[in-house]
């Protein structure tokens, strides 16, 4: 669609539109007077130019307007219209570079860093900064091509949705290439030379007779350190602020210890059929779905089995009440540089294998890199948790709220096993499911956790539904 809206004005009788009515008349006055009057353009695709006619007036002169020409004309196209926005404030050649909405539960962030400096030549939407919230990291892109001319805010301050952040010049001219303040410092407080001072004589002094001190006995250094703990010195330590992230994961997980009845109950898989269903049929299962056939698909898999088994898992307390969940939603934990996150895959009783590691591939991709939205880590009712790939041979994990459950998985180490009367190496695995023993049983946890390892055991029960 696109919009042209004008508004002149000219000598002559006065109208009385709507928009006759904001103009005014100029009678002699001693100081100048400047009337303007606007011209927007508008786009399809949601673009809006606004330019300004002014006329000056003089002293001793007078105008009388009146609207010549009023006119709204609209084309628009067939289908939708699509509207586009970039938070940016522009005036003339400098533009400025905000702090973009971050999300419904997002008030405000951290401003972590600054990933260019003044004077840095940047592209359209390329990041200038990141925001560390309680979930994620955003980027502050610039809204024009251009050169920083300078960054109004400070690493570590305080930012809400709109806040200005930097300022962007779009053709460069009188930016300052980027001089460190320590140099300036150095430069500010140079000596300045000042002409050599007369020499002075010097008269002697009268010799002073200096009485002999007694030193005093000092204290035997083990009454010092029993009254005295030495500790280490202060220039071995380094004190950081905790992130926002880091925050947030502290506080879910001590609430998480105040809340819940935490219970942890253990046992053990072994491997070898689920690992041998990989090997045999992971190239063909890259060939058709372009994905690597991994282990975490199959205890998803296994994990919606149990759960649908035991329902009371997948439920939850809210208040003096208990929510039954008819969906599953598995949230995965991911541990990456700046924390643990947990995405969660959504409606994982209709994924096939395929799909599961579709997701998990993607899911844990943008955790990596920091590009996870708020919705993707949002809810979930269960929670698997590896640490078997950092070599956790046992653990006991902590439930994320509002969950009931959480399932620790470990890593495989071949052991010696009694199989059919005879000791044979096997690959084993440790499980542990940690559950709210306000609402779950033992008797539940345990068939839980007993469903999970017979799965894995035999694959083949998920095509029986056995």
């Amino acid at each position: 669609m696109f919009c042209v809206l004008t508004r002149k004005a000219s000598s002559g009788a006065s109208s009385l539109s709507a928009l006759a009515r904001s103009l005014r008349s100029t009678r002699p006055v001693v100081s100048t007077a400047q009337l303007c009057t606007p011209e927007i353009a508008c786009n399809s695709r949601g673009i809006c130019h606004v330019r300004g006619f002014c006329h000056l007036t003089l002293p001793g002169q007078f105008s009388n307007l009146r609207l010549s020409r009023e006119a709204l004309t609209c084309f628009q196209s067939h289908g939708p219209l699509q509207m586009w926005t970039r938070p940016f404030c522009s005036s003339g050649d400098l533009v400025d570079a905000v702090v973009p909405f971050m999300g419904e539960s997002i008030s405000d962030g951290t401003l972590a860093t600054f990933l260019k400096k003044p004077g840095d030549r940047v592209e359209i939407d390329e990041p200038i900064a990141q925001i560390e919230t309680d979930k994620v990291t955003i980027d502050v892109t610039s809204p024009e091509a251009g050169v920083i001319e300078k960054f109004v805010a400070k690493e570590g301050d305080t930012v809400e949705p709109g806040t200005k952040v930097a300022v962007i010049s779009k053709t460069g001219e009188g930016v300052v290439s980027h001089v460190a303040p320590s140099e300036e410092q150095s430069a500010a407080t140079a000596p300045q030379s000042s002409p050599p001072a007369e020499e002075k004589k010097e008269e002697p002094k009268p010799q002073v007779q200096k009485t002999p001190v007694v030193e005093r006995p000092k204290e035997s250094s083990a009454k010092r350190s029993a009254a005295e703990p030495i500790l280490p010195p202060k220039d071995r330590e380094r004190r950081v602020p905790m992130t926002r992230l880091r925050k947030r994961v502290a506080t879910r997980l001590k609430d998480s210890q105040n809340t819940f009845a935490l219970l942890t109950t253990f046992n053990e898989v072994d491997m070898t059929n689920l690992m041998k269903l990989r090997s045999d049929y992971k190239d063909a299962f890259v060939e058709k779905h372009g994905v690597k056939l991994g282990l975490m698909s199959g205890f998803v898999k296994a994990a919606v089995s149990a759960l649908e088994a035991q329902p009371t898992i997948n439920a939850v307390i809210d208040g003096d009440d208990i929510i039954y969940r008819d969906y599953v939603d598995i949230s995965i934990a991911v541990g990456t540089k700046k924390g643990l996150v947990v995405p969660v895959i959504r409606n994982a009783a209709g994924m096939n294998f395929a799909d599961i590691e579709k997701e998990i591939n993607n899911l844990a991709k943008k955790a990596t890199d920091g590009t996870i939205s708020i919705d993707e880590m949002t809810g979930g009712t269960f929670t698997i948790s590896n640490g078997g790939v950092y070599g956790s041979l046992l653990s006991t994990p902590i439930i994320n709220p509002p969950q009931s459950a959480i399932l620790g998985m470990h890593s495989i180490v071949s052991r010696p096993m009694v199989v059919g009367g005879n000791i044979v190496p096997r690959p084993m695995m440790y499980i542990a499911l940690t559950y709210d023993h306000r609402l779950i049983d033992g008797r539940e946890a345990v068939f839980f956790l007993r469903k999970i390892k017979d799965i894995v055991e035999d694959p083949r029960r998920l095509l029986l539904d056995i």
